[in-house]
């Protein structure tokens, strides 16, 4: 994991206690992404913030491979966490043919989609899934592993699919570990 220094040396536009970011992580647009405490990046994750940037809360987890890209706002809450390989897009092409796509067409050509993302506190997402522009997951929600995320999640649901339809309710027993774990935290500083 990179060194305090190290991370302060990349220009984050906040960075909480105990982060822990990999060296094999990519950062783009650093002074736009706001890093909470106890934060955790691993290998070969993507962090492209774009004009509204990227802001994680405090005791988030980021598994390998995940990447978080677009020009609008993403926010992930407190004890919120992404499985290995889950995309985030705050921007998407239009992929209808009415205009064309990527990178490297002039802007005039393009049309881009771009919407905030909320991933609420105590949201968990599984492996290999994906969120698109606008997508809002509510508080306590959580998402099956392979699972395509365009619209709003109600709190306290799980999804599953593509795209993701509510499956059951969630417990809500994490809201009571929330302040047994806050108080740990404090108890350790």
């Amino acid at each position: 994991m990179l060194t305090r220094q190290e991370l302060e040396n990349i220009g984050f536009c906040s960075l909480g206690e105990d982060v822990q970011v990999s060296p094999y992580a990519r950062i783009y647009g650093a002074g736009r992404i706001c890093l909470g405490s106890h934060v955790r990046i691993d290998d070969f994750c993507i962090l492209s913030a774009g004009e509204e940037g990227i802001e994680i809360g405090d005791f988030v987890h980021l598994a390998a491979y995940c990447s978080l890209i677009g020009q609008a706002k993403i926010s992930m809450g407190n004890f919120s966490g992404l499985s290995s390989r889950v995309s985030v897009y705050s921007s998407s092409d239009d992929y209808s043919g009415r205009s064309l796509t990527n990178p490297t067409v002039p802007e005039k050509y393009k049309s881009v989609i771009s919407a905030p993302v909320l991933i609420s506190r105590h949201v968990i997402v599984g492996s290999g899934s994906v969120i698109l522009p606008g997508a809002q997951l509510g508080e306590c929600s959580a998402v099956g592993a392979l699972s395509l995320v365009t619209q709003t999640c109600e709190p306290f649901w799980i999804y599953a699919g593509r795209p993701a339809k509510k499956i059951k309710r969630r417990d809500d027993r994490l809201l009571s570990l929330e302040a047994l774990c806050r108080g740990d935290d404090n108890q350790t500083k």
